[in-house]
């Protein structure tokens, strides 16, 4: 995952499930009589990196992989994981790209889909919120652009005629064109899709601009660090998340390991890397030695239980079911469920 780079947050939390699992397993005696080990390696979310990464972790005989955490940098090295026999479960890849059509044995991801996550966004929008004129903005990338198509399909299909539609340039400086475009537009409501740097300067130029309408984005744009680049102006942002399963009085145990590390276990990606984790581990087990491809046909047979619920995968992979929430973000980093006025 991302450990270098503007999303290096997205790794941390991914990092800090895998870590929380592992020590707890460990204590208890690891897998087959063996500790786990846990290997971090850095793809900076780009995609360029993914098949780098993924021939290292060939190479240094590695067979289980949590990541990739970008859709892109997840696309990129699936196939080579898939081709040497080794299991890789992503916590956070929602572009459908990474499986769809594509046949894998050893591909499994712990989080819903972006059409799973775009229709649940779309659904408050069309029947809560009901704005009058929409926009929609991307940052042209797999999981940006995916997701907008997948919200702009379902606000078609309920008779919505977008006001804008565009994408913007992720790692630009500068968004004061598309804000105008925006003004201009008359646009009560944005959605857009993509991460949380893009996202805050969007809010922060628009407020500047005087720009006051409501912005939704993914689980990519509900990252703490917005905070600090869009100020003020991240109250009320709304954002899909997985939903927040530290509520859950059964993970009390699990968000207790969380806490006495000094890790915070609700963000969006934390359960569900712990998740992947677990999952791995149970197959380890249920197999009763370390061969992925056996791992891997156990997955796709048994299901698994997890604080993020009892998972189950269909033939490519993807979680036979998962629940998106929308949250309203706030100025001290907090969310709470969105609730319509």
């Amino acid at each position: 995952g991302p450990y270098t780079g503007p999303l290096t947050q997205y790794g941390e939390m991914v990092q800090q499930g895998v870590h929380t699992f592992v020590e707890q397993i460990n204590a208890a005696g690891g897998v087959l009589g063996k500790e786990i080990e846990v290997v971090i390696v850095d793809d900076a979310c780009e995609p360029k990196q993914g098949p780098v990464v993924a021939n290292r972790i060939v190479n240094d005989g590695i067979n289980y992989v949590i990541g990739h955490v970008c859709s892109g940098a997840t696309i990129a090295a699936t196939d080579i994981y898939d081709d040497e026999g080794i299991i890789m479960i992503s916590p956070s890849a929602t572009a459908p790209a990474v499986t769809d059509g594509k046949g894998y044995e050893t591909i499994f991801r712990t989080i819903g889909r972006d059409d799973q996550q775009g229709p649940a966004a779309a659904e408050i929008i069309i029947n809560q919120i009901k704005p009058e004129k929409v926009a929609v903005l991307h940052d042209k990338q797999s999981y940006g652009q995916g997701i907008a198509q997948s919200v702009r399909d379902e606000l078609e299909k309920a008779g919505y005629e977008l006001v804008l539609f565009e994408g913007i340039n992720a790692g630009d400086s500068d968004y004061s064109a598309v804000i105008t475009k925006l003004k201009s537009s008359g646009a009560d409501f944005v959605y857009y899709g993509g991460y949380h740097p893009e996202m805050g300067l969007l809010l922060r130029q628009g407020a500047e601009q005087g720009l006051d309408i409501t912005f939704m984005g993914p689980e990519g744009a509900g990252n703490p660090d917005i905070n600090a680049i869009a100020g003020d102006a991240v109250e009320g942002m709304l954002v899909t998340l997985p939903a927040d399963f530290t509520q859950d009085p059964a993970n009390q145990p699990i968000v207790d390991a969380f806490l006495e590390k000094g890790r915070d276990p609700g963000g969006a990606f934390q359960l569900t890397a712990y998740s992947a984790a677990k999952a791995l581990a149970d197959g380890i087990t249920a197999v009763g030695e370390d061969d992925p491809i056996l791992v891997a046909e156990w997955l796709h047979a048994n299901e698994v239980e997890t604080p993020i619920g009892v998972l189950s995968w269909n033939e490519q992979g993807d979680l036979n079911e998962f629940q998106f929430d929308v949250f309203e973000w706030h100025t001290d980093g907090s969310k709470t469920l969105f609730a319509a006025d």
